[in-house]
């Protein structure tokens, strides 16, 4: 496809009420645009993160009442899911497009990412530029600037990884939707392979976390 970035029709979709009429719009405007984003960005992630990287662009296969409130692309190490890994995204809610490294609750050893992630703290603080933003559950379009989290507050992330069953730590970039929809290709592309390339190492100490192996 011919990919121009995102429209305020896209962002749009989200306001769509009843589950088939948003998905509809969903499978049309927006999933053709993840699915390029998808296609883009495996290789480029496979070389930044040394694993063959895979896309998933989410279905939503399992709402049967509710519509979907975001939408995104996926990639991981693993060809059958990302949910299970440590992995990246790129979505979009009403209100913003978003970029991520995230950790979900799914992840197995969440608990030794999050005593890996505590114990690097101070380098995470280094590498990770202050615009940058960080959540704790992938459900909620909130998230908070890391320059306004306290060293102690971003502990407390990290612990409650390790602690907490359904615990989540997510990491990356907001773009504003009227943002969002003034970039052309070009600047959308470079600026997602950008906010990748700072998140890389959050991934790697993640990565050597895991008993998973990647199937390749």
């Amino acid at each position: 496809m011919n990919f121009t970035g995102f429209s305020n029709e896209d962002f749009q979709v989200f306001q769509i009420p009843g589950l088939d009429a948003r998905m509809e719009a969903i499978k049309r405007l927006v999933r053709p645009k993840l699915e390029f984003l998808g296609k883009y960005f495996a290789p480029t992630l496979s070389t930044l993160t040394g694993d063959e990287m895979h896309y998933h662009v989410a279905k939503h296969a399992r709402r049967t009442i509710n519509p979907p409130n975001d939408t995104w692309v996926a990639f991981s190490s693993s060809k059958r899911g990302y949910k299970k890994l440590p992995h990246f995204q790129i979505g979009l809610w009403e209100t913003h497009l978003f970029i991520w490294f995230a950790v979900i609750n799914e992840a197995p050893n969440k608990d030794q990412i999050g005593a890996s992630f505590q114990n690097e703290i101070s380098a995470i603080r280094k590498r990770i530029p202050s615009h940058f933003v960080w959540s704790d559950d992938h459900t909620k379009p909130n998230a908070i600037q890391s320059n306004e989290l306290s060293d102690q507050q971003l502990v407390q992330l990290f612990e409650r990884l390790q602690f907490v069953k359904k615990a989540e730590a997510l990491c990356g970039l907001h773009i504003p939707k009227d943002e969002a929809v003034h970039l052309n290709s070009t600047d959308l592309l470079n600026t997602i392979e950008d906010v990748f390339v700072q998140l890389i190492p959050l991934y790697k100490l993640a990565h050597r976390q895991m008993a998973i192996s990647p199937d390749k």
